[in-house]
């Protein structure tokens, strides 16, 4: 069930910036032995962030769009604090930034999906179009696509 209470936002100020980049790096790269740091990657300063905030304040998730090029973008960095994961949360930070997407005029978001991940994609439109590479030696990846009609928000109907 979603969880209204949690808002999805852009970054505020260098604490959330911080907390936002501190998530990131303990959900997507921490298990693994990656260093801080690595979590980030050249299309920082032109990508489109958001969080998810408790009304607490807590972030518990975290995600990113950025430009390919006129025609497509793609998310990057889609997590949820396991705690907090099957509120509706991830599915709430994907459609805002598709929403960015389709403010930008493009007409396809991709991802690169872990393949753990592939169900909670493809129930929000996403076709797999393609193997991945694999991360650390041992995380297996897809690519997905969806395409976004140009004349509505999310690709909808």
């Amino acid at each position: 069930m979603p969880d209204p209470a949690v808002l999805i936002e852009a970054p505020r100020g260098d604490a959330d910036w911080e907390a936002y980049y501190a998530l990131r790096w303990r959900l997507l790269r921490a298990p693994w032995g990656q260093p801080a740091g690595s979590e980030r990657d050249a299309f920082e300063a032109a990508a489109c962030h958001r969080l998810a905030r408790t009304p607490e304040g807590e972030i518990v998730g975290v995600g990113r769009i950025h430009r390919l090029d006129a025609r497509s973008a793609q998310v990057r960095y889609l997590a949820v604090d396991e705690s907090w994961q099957g509120r509706g949360i991830g599915a709430r930070l994907l459609a805002c930034l598709e929403g960015e997407a389709a403010a930008w005029a493009v007409t396809q978001v991709v991802a690169q999906v872990r393949r753990g991940a592939e169900d909670f994609y493809t129930a929000r439109g996403y076709a797999r179009t393609g193997p991945g590479p694999t991360l650390f030696g041992t995380i297996r990846h897809v690519w997905m696509a969806k395409s976004l009609a140009p004349d509505t928000p999310h690709g909808h109907a």
